[in-house]
């Protein structure tokens, strides 16, 4: 049954990753926020178009890893329709899930990165267009980096 699940899980990344959901650049975005992970090498640019404190549209552009592409496919698939607080509230469920393995709550398709912690290295992977979304949502300008991310 693990191996069926890992199996899942893996297509699951790899889907996200050769075919991200919202991979496009979008000119009339209310806020932007970079990311980089110097560690991997991933870049990304997130976009969104904000109504009041709903996330009426989100996408992103950017080159990296497989987890990476696939966490930053999958974070605009959950965050599209959500207000702040919601996109704040799964931060905190995915940043304890990908750090520790543990699940809190219902994540949903979010799940397939819960075996990221058994690799530390790819934990700033998975977590960087998370700090992105939420630098966005802050309004903060400067790029963020995985650099002060501790596993």
């Amino acid at each position: 049954m693990f191996d069926e699940l890992n199996d899942l899980y893996q297509q699951v990344i790899l889907d996200h990753c050769k075919q991200p959901r919202n991979f496009h650049e979008m000119p009339a975005a209310s806020c932007s926020a970079q990311g980089h992970n110097p560690l991997c090498g991933d870049q990304l640019k997130l976009f969104l178009a904000l109504d009041g404190d709903k996330i009426r549209d989100i996408s992103f552009i950017g080159s990296g890893c497989c987890i990476s592409k696939a966490s930053a496919s999958l974070l605009t698939e959950f965050a599209k329709g959500k207000n702040k607080a919601d996109v704040e509230q799964m931060f905190g469920r995915v940043h304890e899930m990908v750090t520790t393995g543990k699940v809190l709550g219902d994540v949903g398709k979010l799940a397939v990165f819960a075996g990221v912690h058994k690799y530390p290295a790819r934990v700033k992977c998975a977590i960087l267009s998370w700090h992105a979304v939420m630098a966005a949502l802050k309004g903060d300008a400067k790029p963020v980096t995985t650099e002060s991310e501790q596993n």
